[in-house]
């Protein structure tokens, strides 16, 4: 099961960013998972679970936005939205295409937390949650 060390990769990148955007605690991490990249989007989650236990990310939710698969059609010199990853067909002409532009990405796209330091976390609370934003990197 290769999602429990991608889960761990992704756990592992975003406490390096939340730190480096000087957030005090992460509520939640906004993944694009691409119809073809090889990961079961259930044991991601599970494994995530799992990984993020005694961490400064324990807690947090992984959200994760699927992506679907968009080729280009030569015939028709248009980007398509498969509606199922295979065939891999044009959905209007049917001409077959392997020119694949989304669908395989795996990226983990923004942070949903607080900032602050967490010495002054009590006399700031309601702030600090009004404050929560989602943080966008990469």
């Amino acid at each position: 099961m290769h999602e429990l060390s991608i889960a761990h990769s992704l756990a592992e990148l975003a406490i390096e960013e939340a730190g480096s955007l000087g957030m005090r605690r992460v509520r939640a991490l906004y993944v694009k998972l691409g119809m073809l990249a090889g990961v079961v989007k259930e044991a991601l989650h599970f494994s995530f679970d799992v990984v993020i236990q005694g961490t400064p990310l324990e807690g947090a939710e992984l959200i994760i936005e699927d992506v679907p698969v968009v080729v280009y059609c030569s015939r028709c010199q248009e980007e398509r939205t498969l509606p199922e990853p295979l065939p891999m067909r044009c959905p209007v002409c049917g001409t077959r295409t392997a020119e694949v532009l989304h669908g395989r990405e795996m990226e983990l796209y923004a942070l949903e937390g607080e900032e602050g330091d967490t010495d002054d976390a009590p006399d700031r609370r309601d702030q600090a949650e009004r404050s929560q934003e989602e943080r966008p990197f990469g």
